[in-house]
């Protein structure tokens, strides 16, 4: 095992099945000579080609409009969209067509297409370079919505993303890009898309969030047995949209109480439909009511506000005070 970045591991998995699949493409604004904003697909140009790796115009509409018809015709297209904020100029593409087409031709056309998108906030950029929209795409039919914590798992679920047959949006939070290290295994990994992780056992409290809240959260639940004796039990989504509620609802029937947190704006976002779900499956279990730790309903504010936008370590604490103690 090597120990990476979440940048030099989602290159990893670029690179290893692009070299396992001649049909896997990159494009993207500057994914070539520049290798990414964030240098994610560094050096795939060098060992590719440009036929392979593909610097396009600054048109996302169109990036995506190309990887539609390649995965229709069987290719599978990898596409950057240097920051999720720019994602609208494509929506028609995604909702209109690739998540669609399969669905449309019964089957006749594939649509094997990962667009991958710098998320969140964090790295004191500016609006559009901030966002947390991941709801407008899990709300889509016929889209997956991918969303890493770490370099290991962010590996693995691109590599599932690559081979999946559906079309998958997956976000990459910018603020974990580089923030640490992880041990990443030299030879194949995957892990199933639509499949949460429990990573952290406890008996007290259950913590559901996602990308770049894990860490705060992770934090949290060892402050909440320093301070308190409790014991929290974490649980990492991975996977937005499908979303699978079984070891969510598990966990709340043992614990009794929960904590949901994400970036996102709080009204209607990922929070609200896990509430939702644990309240259709668990509510006998509950103990107190579930608590939502969220980014605000505004655009995310500049830089030097951010920091009371983003969901901290005792905004974390203060929601699970408030359901252990009701």
């Amino acid at each position: 095992m090597t120990k990476m970045t979440m940048v030099q591991a989602l290159n990893l998995a670029l690179r290893q099945e692009m070299a396992k699949d001649d049909g896997v493409i990159v494009l993207g604004e500057d994914v070539g000579r520049d290798g990414g904003v964030f240098r994610v697909t560094d050096g795939l140009i060098d060992q590719f080609g440009e036929q392979r790796v593909v610097d396009t115009p600054l048109a996302e509409s169109a990036i995506v409009g190309m990887s539609i018809g390649m995965a229709a015709y069987g290719l599978k297209p990898v596409c950057e969209i240097q920051f999720s904020g720019f994602s609208y100029q494509n929506f028609h593409q995604i909702e209109n067509h690739a998540a669609r087409l399969r669905w449309r031709s019964q089957g006749r056309y594939p649509m094997s297409l990962v667009l991958r998108a710098p998320y969140g906030g964090g790295v004191r950029a500016l609006e559009h370079h901030s966002e947390s929209r991941e709801a407008y795409w899990a709300h889509t039919p016929g889209l997956k919505m991918v969303i890493p914590s770490g370099p290991r798992n962010a590996r693995a679920l691109l590599v599932s993303a690559i081979r999946d047959p559906d079309p998958v949006i997956f976000y990459e939070a910018k603020a974990l890009y580089r923030a640490f290290r992880e041990e990443v295994p030299d030879e194949e990994e995957t892990l199933p898309l639509g499949r949460p992780q429990l990573v952290r056992e406890g008996k007290d409290v259950t913590m559901i969030s996602y990308g770049a809240m894990m860490r705060p959260v992770m934090e949290a639940a060892e402050v909440l047995r320093e301070r308190q004796g409790v014991e929290a039990e974490v649980i990492d989504l991975l996977t937005i949209s499908p979303l699978d509620e079984e070891i969510l609802v598990r966990s709340v029937k043992k614990t009794g109480r929960a904590v949901v947190v994400h970036e996102a704006p709080r009204s209607f976002g990922p929070g609200a439909e896990i509430v939702s779900r644990l309240m259709e499956k668990a509510f006998f279990f509950l103990q107190a009511p579930i608590e939502r730790v969220t980014g605000f309903d505004i655009v995310i504010p500049p830089f030097a506000r951010e920091k009371s936008y983003i969901p901290g370590l005792e905004r974390i604490v203060a929601a699970a005070g408030r359901t252990l103690n009701y």
